[in-house]
């Protein structure tokens, strides 16, 4: 089942093996997942990509932990406007929107604790890094988009904690968000 607009607050997140995750269930899975090699590099990255189907436009948010040259941990979170979204601009400002949102719940604090968990080998190469993918892509050429990305950048800058990142390195929205929006489901 997937969640309409009106049930936005509910943020509740899934991937292939579990189901109803709260944040602070995807947060103590993003710890856990740190904790096991706190040596490493992670990326810290929150995208969301859209798709219009007959009816409605489905939104899926990805959250995920990215343990550079050596696996992840991710989980999603799947959302239905109830109309075909046509506008670009729009669209893309609902994507970078409901990034954002989930990442106002991974602020300074929830980003310190997972920092805190790489403090102690920092000397052996540990470090966070943090982004929300933003699906739109520079080249007016290739992407109808380009015309919105510095406004979506800015928005995400303004925020002061996350870098944006815009195709082809928005991997998270491009992506993993992206295949999970290919499918049809009833509101």
């Amino acid at each position: 089942m997937m969640s309409t607009i009106s049930t936005w607050d509910q943020l509740c997140f899934q991937n292939l093996s579990e189901k109803d995750l709260s944040l602070d269930q995807v947060l103590e899975r993003i710890l856990r997942f740190i904790s096991k090699d706190p040596s490493s590099t992670y990326h810290f990255v929150i995208g969301t990509d859209s798709q219009v189907h007959r009816g409605h436009t489905k939104f899926v948010t990805g959250i995920v932990i990215h343990r550079v040259g050596r696996g992840a941990w991710a989980c999603y979170r799947q959302l239905a406007v109830p109309r075909q979204l046509t506008s670009i601009r729009e669209k893309l400002t609902l994507e970078t929107s409901f990034s954002q949102r989930v990442a106002g719940y991974f602020d300074a604090g929830v980003v310190t604790r997972m920092e805190d968990l790489l403090l102690p080998y920092v000397y052996q190469g540990a470090m966070l890094e943090t982004f929300i993918d933003i699906d739109a892509g520079t080249e007016p050429v290739v992407n109808k988009t380009a015309l919105y990305v510095q406004e979506m950048v800015e928005r995400v800058e303004a925020m002061g904690m996350y870098a944006p990142r815009v195709k082809p390195d928005a991997c998270v929205a491009s992506s993993y968000a992206n295949r999970f929006t290919k499918n049809r489901m009833l509101l």
